[in-house]
């Protein structure tokens, strides 16, 4: 035996010597060297939850992104571009969870199923069903599927706010189309973002164990059997190079909830505008703390202002969790249903306050393009809030919703933010309507990413 299979072994029986990992049969059942001594081993385990993984393959279509002026009749002669198909043909191989064997719902990610027609779902056993879309959430990349079949095995969901940094985990899923692949590794580290990742809500558990294009929606396990996490994302894209990341099951748990009882999700709002507090802001602000979300706004007839949150007030806790940045705020506030009442905990020139909000719904605050300007059909707007990434760093109005082949698809895109309109600033919803009102030409400027760009609408 190998001095790098001897160190794993001993590892191992170390670490469940101290009690440090929990040990049912399934995780402990020792295996023999064929010489009488016992090795500990994995395999009881895997052999119970494997069947609960399964692999998922789709079919479908996506719309072809086109330069504006190739839809342009005169454009088109002018130069003889031949006719372009609108749409193209997908196909995406992931993983995924079956969660509650009874109904045969199965969790996996929102990528692994956008835009399919078709979706197969195959089990361990090479039994294959057809999969219908309870429903999908691209903020958190979550989505639930169902198969009507019989005898299915499900998995045991863990509370992951309880894994920690350096506990050992086990991710199973099809990597490359390798049927329930197993690999191991630890826990590396917790609440990660990625960067450039748009409206995306997350709050990762970020691995070493090797997850692979075709892990997405595959289970990260603890060592004894419990899911912990659904696999999502590589850092790089050639592959595994050890950080990998997945959605904590407790998110998952939620959005998957919500899901079940209404068909979709309804992303709260409270109503604040928001930025990082420094500690540079906070020596200039004599604030007695080094992080946090400083409000810097808050907006007329929101949660926040019912709840009496004032501009300056540093926002430390969410529901008894610490807020350190925006981004944990937002994720905070994102996973919350319209009409829930959460707790806040402030920091109020020195004094530590605690308000109850009732989370607002979006939508009393949306306007759409009808009740604008003719030429912005199509498109719906409202306050820049904690739903944009953009939210705390810039003012402006955010476009919403943008329907497909519109006039205003053309030159907008939902993620918007305008903060201009006919180089006039525009902070909320009312200056906008105010400034596109009676309008022949726009001129606007728009947010998009870390971009920026003028368009002109005439």
């Amino acid at each position: 035996m190998s001095g790098s299979v001897l160190r794993l072994a001993a590892t191992v029986l170390f670490v469940a010597s101290c009690g440090l990992i929990a040990q049912p049969a399934a995780a402990s059942l020792p295996q023999s060297d064929g010489e009488g001594r016992e090795l500990p081993s994995l395999a009881p385990m895997i052999e119970e939850v494997g069947p609960a993984v399964v692999n998922i393959s789709t079919r479908g279509t996506a719309e072809v992104r086109q330069h504006p002026f190739a839809n342009d009749p005169f454009f088109r002669r002018f130069f003889d571009m031949p006719d372009q198909p609108q749409q193209r043909e997908t196909q995406s191989l992931g993983s995924g969870v079956i969660v509650d064997a009874e109904n045969g719902i199965i969790l996996t990610n929102h990528h692994v199923i956008k835009n399919a027609d078709e979706i197969s779902v195959q089990l361990q056993d090479n039994r294959r069903y057809e999969a219908e879309v309870v429903g999908s959430d691209e903020q958190t990349d979550v989505a639930v599927i169902r198969i009507d079949a019989e005898n299915l095995k499900q998995i045991t969901l863990a509370d992951s706010d309880e894994i920690r940094v350096g506990d050992f985990v086990v991710a199973i899923g099809n990597p490359f189309g390798l049927d329930h692949t197993v690999t191991s590794g630890i826990v590396s580290g917790l609440g990660r973002a990625l960067q450039g990742s748009g409206q995306r809500i997350e709050d990762f558990i970020q691995t070493d164990a090797a997850i692979n294009p075709g892990n997405s929606g595959g289970a990260l396990v603890t060592l004894d059997g419990r899911l912990v996490g659904i696999n999502t994302a590589i850092l790089g894209r050639s592959g595994n190079i050890g950080i990998g990341f997945a959605i904590p099951t407790n998110l998952a748990r939620g959005i998957m909830d919500q899901i079940m009882d209404d068909g979709q999700v309804r992303r709260g709002r409270l109503g604040v505008s928001v930025q990082n507090l420094t500690p540079e802001f906070a020596d200039a602000m004599d604030i007695d703390r080094r992080d946090g979300a400083l409000v810097t706004q808050v907006a007329p007839n929101s949660a926040a202002e019912e709840a009496g949150i004032e501009e300056g007030d540093v926002i430390t806790r969410v529901n008894d969790r610490p807020i350190t940045s925006i981004r944990e705020l937002v994720t905070r506030i994102g996973l919350l249903r319209v009409g829930e009442s959460v707790s806040i905990e402030l920091l109020r020139e020195g004094e530590t306050l605690t308000v109850e909000a009732v989370i607002g719904d979006p939508e009393e605050t949306t306007v759409s393009a009808e009740d604008l300007h003719p030429k912005l059909e199509g498109a719906s707007f409202t306050e820049l809030d904690e739903r944009s990434p953009l939210f705390g760093r810039v003012e402006g109005v955010l476009v919403e919703d943008v329907s497909g082949r519109s006039p205003a698809s053309r030159h907008l895109r939902e993620g918007d933010v305008i903060t201009s309109v006919n180089r006039q600033a525009v902070r909320n919803l009312a200056e906008f309507q105010e400034a596109v009102e009676d309008a022949d030409t726009l001129v606007l400027n728009v947010r998009r990413g870390e971009g920026a760009l003028f368009v002109l609408i005439r």
